[in-house]
């Protein structure tokens, strides 16, 4: 049996409507997705289009996060169940994690800058030692992610959640933006770097 349904982006799509969809068809078979031109989501468990990409695989017995559900427009991201679980512990939209680390490292694990911002969040080695993380742990997926997910919610919180200022803040160093009037510093990395995460995140990001 197939079970199709089709969603506005522009309307937006719900948690508890896609959990719904999802595991009605899960009972039975893998899901799929497809987006639309016009920005709309379809899901079902039998593809009969080409551009249909796999959403959710549903062995018997095993059971479905639900953030792995809400946002099929995530399907097939590099360390989804790791960015999942950082996006729940901080009430963080997983979609803006996934933006940083795309724009931070392109997903590298193994990646270092310049100035010594190791990881897929690109962490500064004493950002890392605030938050407890050991020099051994900064190129580890999983730990770096809850912490770079840790550090940009405290950013939103330092500046009452002005996204903007708290991706700059992530750029240049929280005490920059302070000293710039919590405004964006005029670096020219920093002026590039806000609005392409800002970017991804438009992509990635339910609405």
């Amino acid at each position: 049996m197939t079970t199709i349904r089709r969603f506005s982006r522009k309307a937006g799509l719900t948690l508890a409507a896609l959990v719904l969809v999802a595991a009605s068809a899960a009972a039975r078979a893998d899901v799929y997705f497809l987006v639309e031109e016009d920005g709309s989501v379809r899901l079902t468990n039998q593809p009969d289009d080409p551009r249909y990409r796999l959403f959710l695989r549903s062995p018997a017995g095993r059971k479905t996060e639900p953030e792995l559900l809400a946002n099929p427009l995530l399907a097939g991201k590099p360390y989804r169940e790791h960015v999942a679980e950082a996006a729940r512990n901080t009430n963080l939209d997983p979609a803006l994690i996934h933006a940083v680390i795309a724009v931070e490292s392109n997903y590298n694990p193994n990646a270092v800058s310049g100035k010594g911002a190791a990881g897929l969040m690109q962490l500064m080695p004493e950002t890392a030692r605030r938050y407890g993380m050991k020099a051994r742990e900064i190129k580890q997926p999983e730990k770096n992610i809850k912490v770079g997910a840790r550090y940009l919610a405290d950013l939103l919180q330092l500046f009452d959640g002005d996204l903007k200022l708290a991706l700059a803040g992530y750029n240049a160093g929280e005490n920059v933006v302070i000293r710039y009037g919590n405004r964006i510093p005029p670096y020219p990395e920093t002026r590039a770097y806000v609005p392409r995460v800002l970017a991804f995140y438009e992509q990635l990001r339910l609405r």
